[in-house]
């Protein structure tokens, strides 16, 4: 009989240790998704006008360049280069931007909800909202949860925490963190004996392979790889990247100017 109780303990053990480990990990895994996500956001924001002039650019130049040769193969590229920037509408377009593969773009659920949507300040929240948030989420993880009914209270919280944390808004944080200590955590965290310890250990290990997955997908991400070559400033990096832009784009239009003029 002590050995079977003794064998249970190492195993709540086990389960504990697992636990704290996979809400680590997941917090990791969360915090570069928000950081991934606000890098693209701003990427399209700041660089996308500077894209398009030079796309409407490059066009003009080739169109240019096909009037007063009149060569076919000119004419050919001045073609493709405007269908380049008149591609065929995508369902996002059809739906003014609020929905893409992913399903409602935050513009787009917030028009439905009536919530108002803030651009991420910069792509990596400060450190007082960093160290707030990884608190908060130790607290009130959804893997803590002991029922289906708790889980649920705590996706939603954690949803609010995540959309707060990628604003970047340690005071948001702050009171979130204060609502969730007056309403109580739920339910203690119980591991049941037994047969259910060895469910729990084999649930965590799944739970990060799939984390693991989902990590390795967001890296292998053009916009991950970007995000993880920028270091410690990846804002400097698109202050970089515009800059460039806005040579080429100068670049571009004196080579029109030229071309116009002769």
């Amino acid at each position: 009989m002590a050995d079977d109780q003794d064998v249970t303990e190492r195993l709540e053990r086990a389960v504990r240790a697992a636990e704290t480990a996979l809400i680590e990990f997941e917090i990791a895994v969360e915090t570069f998704r928000i950081e991934v996500e606000n890098f693209s956001r701003l990427h399209e924001q700041r660089l996308g006008p500077l894209y398009a002039r030079l796309e409407e650019l490059d066009a003009r130049i080739a169109e240019a360049v096909a009037a007063r040769t009149g060569d076919p193969d000119d004419e050919r590229r001045a073609a493709e280069a405007r269908a380049a920037i008149a591609p065929m509408p995508q369902v996002s377009d059809l739906f003014q931007g609020w929905l893409d593969s992913e399903g409602f773009s935050p513009e787009g659920y917030a028009m439905l909800t009536g919530q108002t949507v803030q651009e991420p300040p910069r792509v990596r929240p400060g450190e007082e909202a960093r160290k707030v948030y990884r608190e908060l989420v130790r607290l009130c993880h959804p893997d803590l949860a002991v029922d289906a009914s708790e889980r649920d209270r705590r996706d939603a919280f954690l949803s609010r925490v995540n959309q707060a944390y990628a604003r970047g808004d340690a005071d948001a944080l702050r009171a979130l963190a204060d609502e969730w200590e007056r309403g109580g955590q739920g339910p203690e965290s119980a591991v049941g004996r037994g047969e259910e310890l060895y469910a729990r250990l084999e649930w965590l290990a799944s739970r990060k392979e799939l984390l693991a997955d989902a990590a390795k997908a967001l890296e292998d991400s053009a916009i991950g790889s970007m995000l993880r070559m920028a270091g410690d400033d990846p804002d400097g990096m698109l202050a970089e990247i515009a800059e460039g832009l806005r040579r080429r784009v100068a670049e571009r239009e004196a080579e029109l100017a030229g071309l116009l003029a002769g």
